[in-house]
This record gives C-alpha cells, sequence and structure tokens, in this order.
C-alpha cells in the first residue's frame, strides 16, 4: 500500500504545470481531457518528483469554496515537504528561479531547511542532510 496522490488546488493548470515541471524539476505524468461531475470540462493533471510513487493531481479551483483554498490548504503552516540529497544545488537554483523564500536555510535535527511557498503560495520545506 502506498499514497498515491494528494490533490492541490491551484488558480490555473498551466502556470501551476509550469512552476512544478519547469521549476522543481517535477515530471508531468499526466494531462489528459476529463469533466467535472456536472460535466464541464477539465484538466486530470499529475506531477511527481522523478523517481516517487507518490503524485500531485493539480486541481483548478472551481467555484468560490475551492478558490478561497488556493494557497491556503493548510492554513499557512507548511503542508509539503520536498526532501533532496543536494540541498544547496536545489536551493540555488530555485533561488535563481525567482522561487519566494519566506525562511531561509537553517539547520534543524531533522536536516538543512528553508521554507519555500509553491505558484499558489502553499508553504513547502526544502529538506536536505
Amino acid at each position: 500500500m502506498f499514497l498515491s496522490l494528494v490533490t492541490l488546488v491551484v488558480p490555473d493548470y498551466d502556470p501551476a504545470i509550469a512552476f512544478f515541471v519547469d521549476v522543481l524539476g517535477f515530471e508531468l505524468v499526466e494531462d489528459s481531457p476529463a469533466t467535472t461531475n456536472d460535466g464541464r470540462p477539465k484538466r486530470w493533471v499529475v506531477v511527481r518528483p522523478p523517481g516517487a510513487q507518490t503524485g500531485l493531481l493539480l486541481a483548478r479551483a472551481d467555484g468560490p469554496r475551492q478558490d478561497a483554498v488556493v494557497g491556503a490548504q493548510v492554513a499557512g503552516r507548511v503542508g509539503f515537504f520536498l526532501r533532496v540529497d543536494d540541498f544547496d544545488a536545489v536551493y540555488g537554483r530555485l533561488v535563481a528561479a525567482g522561487v519566494t523564500f519566506v525562511r531561509q536555510p537553517s539547520d534543524q535535527p531533522y536536516g538543512r531547511v528553508a521554507v519555500f511557498e509553491d505558484v499558489a503560495g502553499n508553504r513547502w520545506d526544502l529538506v536536505g542532510r
């Protein structure tokens, strides 16, 4: 058993794909046409880190309730954790790409960590050894 997907509500598909694939280096696993429960068009978009089993389902917000959670799915806390082998290299690449870091690197008992925001404003820990 493993966790297959986690949904991340985003304002729109293409900027989210660009961030996760072009900036973070995730793989675009799937981008297929789909329909909502009431028949409107949407897309089934899945990204994941290279070699990972668990992916993110990038779901475009649909309506006021979903719009309200964009960037706040975990109420301003860090809700996602990206572990990397070479912290300094990845951190430098993300800074150069313009990623917003809200907490600069620090050493913690669990590793070197810095907090960044994704394209929707959700907070992520970048964690290295």
